[in-house]
């Protein structure tokens, strides 16, 4: 085990209003932080991941309780001290103006430059380490104003890195980002973690991604205490189930994926088959709202590939056969939807 470089304490989060009792966010908070160590918050919006973000950060006061980096309580250390040991990296857009993705970057080494912000080579060196280790080296001297979502993510994290910092925090990094720009921004950062041996902590709603590549998690239910662990142990364990039920959908600790509820009055379909059109079959239909299992029962989907895959549909009185999955729900739907609906008595 290494050393921690953040460790927080019977911390209780939230705020104080006046001289009204103080609102509690969440509290019994005991976690830590380890180099080299790459973190998520995963939990349900409203449980207070933003309030910890910051609390940790030292950019609010914990209710009690208390935060300590590299060993110093944060609330008694100075804003420059600090900055000298985490970054943070928020949502919100920076506006530039005309500046260069340099420039931009440079901001970063101010709480190691002296009073006039006067750069030296060393911070020269590590604003260019920075940009290249970001992988943003061939938007060094473009205007930020012109970058794209994607590409000022990267310069974003580029300028925390040219703190020089032992621990990174960011808030929400991947959002309004596309799919692809998510994955390269989650490896881009679990990969520094590993090989700077920076600590890198950040909040997400991208429960997926989370779950493949964090280190550790920190779940912060809306009701409970927060829990900690390899992603394994918490879906192994049922927290993740109970975190994110709620109406309509439900966590599959299976497949490590959210799935739709079934929806009322819809039946139970048999798939039977191997491979990924099985796979997709099977994604369809629960889509659909059924319940899907594989086993015998009077509705069952066989999946048969050779040279052209089909889709055979047997009811027992009647076997018909598709070549694409839109034509076999489109049918499904029609058929088991009148079936239910005459068995629970609510046809006119």
């Amino acid at each position: 085990m290494t050393e921690a470089i953040l460790t927080a304490h019977d911390l209780t989060i939230g705020y104080k209003s006046g001289r009204r009792p103080p609102h509690v966010v969440a509290g019994d908070i005991d976690v830590s932080l380890d180099h080299g160590e790459f973190v998520c918050l995963l939990g349900p919006n409203g449980a207070g991941k933003s309030t910890l973000m910051r609390t940790l950060a030292g950019m609010q006061a914990p209710l009690n309780g208390c935060v300590h980096i590299a060993g110093r309580d944060i609330a008694e250390m100075s804003a420059t001290a600090v900055a000298q040991l985490l970054s943070v990296v928020l949502t919100d857009r920076v506006s530039a103006g005309t500046m260069t993705v340099r420039d931009l970057v440079g901001l970063g080494r101010y709480p190691h430059t002296d009073w006039i912000g006067r750069f030296t080579p060393e911070d020269q060196k590590a604003v260019s380490w920075a940009i290249h280790a970001a992988g943003a080296g061939d938007l060094e001297l473009r205007n930020v104003a012109e970058l794209s979502d994607g590409e000022r993510q990267r310069v974003m994290i580029a300028r925390a890195l040219a703190q020089q910092p032992d621990l990174m925090i960011l808030d929400e990094p991947t959002a309004f980002l596309d799919l692809p720009r998510r994955v390269e921004i989650m490896a881009l950062l679990r990969n520094l973690a590993h090989t700077t041996r920076k600590a890198v902590f950040l909040s997400t709603h991208d429960l997926d991604l989370a779950l493949r590549c964090a280190d550790r998690i920190y779940l912060l239910p809306s009701e409970g205490v927060m829990q900690t662990g390899a992603p394994e142990d918490l879906v192994l364990n049922g927290a993740f189930e109970a975190a994110f039920g709620s109406d309509g959908v439900r966590f599959d600790s299976d497949s490590g994926a959210f799935r739709l509820s079934p929806e009322r009055g819809h039946a139970t379909v048999d798939v039977a088959g191997k491979g990924r059109h099985a796979y997709w079959t099977k994604r369809a239909l629960e889509r659909a709202g059924f319940q899907v299992r594989d086993g015998a029962s009077g509705c069952r989907v066989d999946v048969l590939e050779g040279e052209t895959v089909t889709w055979r549909f047997d009811r027992g009185e009647a076997t018909m056969e598709f070549y694409s999955i839109y034509d076999l729900i489109a049918v499904i739907r029609c058929e088991m939807g009148i079936h239910t609906l005459r068995e629970s008595g609510k046809t006119g």
